[in-house]
């Protein structure tokens, strides 16, 4: 059945069904409900691209990741992205990803946005100055942040506590025993790090340790930066003896470095992976872990934040932080030295 044999059906003009199905405020509740009902009784679905004309909109929502080589196995985003086209799915919209170089991500969203191809965006990984955020807001175009930012102004965001979840790890250890507790963090220009350094520096101080700044160290966000970065730990003298990771996109590589380096994890060495770990890395593990939600849970709920600043919500009140707990595992134990 066409728009026009459901317009006969029902008595009516296709422009007045065609407005009842695309949510026109001139149209009565009344009739928008037996035009919708007759629709679905008849297994109507209208046209794609006819819908698009008639309505501006794109019914997509992208995406940009500024890919490396170890996203195409990072599992936790692929998770993500399931719960993000689960919830769209039912709305009757597509999700676009598109990768792009960290070095020129703004003129990615230029071409997204410019190519109305999009009716929002959700941004990820973001930064303490965001240079894609300010570009969507100029631009009017709805957004909702995959973490928070320095961004002027109310905006829709969703994030893990990192500063929360560092926290109560350097807490766990210093129960443990541990006193030379090392943080190994991901780039600092992210916010989540920036997060995460807060709530290693408030633990030290809480459980009255002192800070050796060769115990901080920071990588780019992949697995090879994680191993180098967790080598140059096993190098210090004297060592740490335990560590906090702050992503676990680092903490593969990190726990990789460990067991080539034929470090005991558990008894020669603790590690405490922020935001989860990776199924894929655990080499017969259960890491210890401050976990805030399943990557699934997550893509479905930045979704449905974005749905609700579609239909007019204010961005002041789409802004959700989820708080960590502790999933003790075997990567950590009692200090021996």
């Amino acid at each position: 059945m066409n728009l026009k044999d459901l317009a006969h059906k029902l008595g009516m003009s296709q422009t007045t069904v065609s407005r009842a199905l695309n949510g026109y405020p001139e149209v009565s509740e009344q009739t928008r409900e037996r035009v919708i009902a007759a629709a679905a009784a008849a297994g109507y679905r209208p046209n794609p691209v006819a819908r698009r004309l008639a309505t501006g909109r794109a019914d997509a929502i992208g995406i940009i990741y500024p890919l490396m080589a170890a996203d195409l196995g990072d599992t936790y985003f692929l998770e993500v992205v399931g719960g993000m086209t689960e919830v769209l799915g039912k709305a009757d919209m597509d999700l676009m990803i598109a990768s792009a170089s960290p070095a020129d991500e703004v003129r990615t969203y230029e071409r997204m946005v410019q190519g109305r191809r999009v009716d929002g965006m959700v941004v990820a990984r973001t930064k303490l100055d965001d240079p894609r955020l300010l570009y969507l807001t100029k631009k009017r175009i709805p957004f909702v942040a995959y973490g928070r930012s320095n961004l002027p102004g109310p905006y829709a965001w969703f994030d893990l506590d990192t500063e929360a979840g560092v926290r109560i790890a350097v807490a766990r250890l210093a129960g443990l025993g541990h006193r030379r507790i090392a943080l190994l963090s991901g780039s600092p220009e992210l916010f989540f790090v920036q997060q995460g350094r807060k709530g290693y520096m408030g633990g030290m101080a809480n459980a009255g340790l002192p800070v050796d700044p060769q115990y901080r160290v920071e990588s780019e966000l992949s697995r090879a930066g994680g191993y180098q970065k967790m080598a140059q730990l096993l190098a210090c003298q004297p060592r740490p003896s335990a560590v906090i990771i702050d992503n676990q996109i680092c903490g593969v590589g990190a726990l990789r470095a460990l067991l080539d380096a034929g470090v005991s994890i558990g008894k020669d060495m603790s590690l405490i992976i922020n935001d989860g770990s990776s199924p894929d890395a655990l080499m017969g593990y259960d890491i210890t872990a401050t976990e805030s939600a399943k990557p699934h849970e997550v893509g479905v709920k930045i979704i449905e934040l974005m749905l609700e600043l579609l239909k007019g919500e204010a961005p002041e009140r789409l802004q959700v932080l989820w708080q960590p707990t502790l999933k003790v595992g075997n990567s950590d134990g009692p200090c021996l030295d």
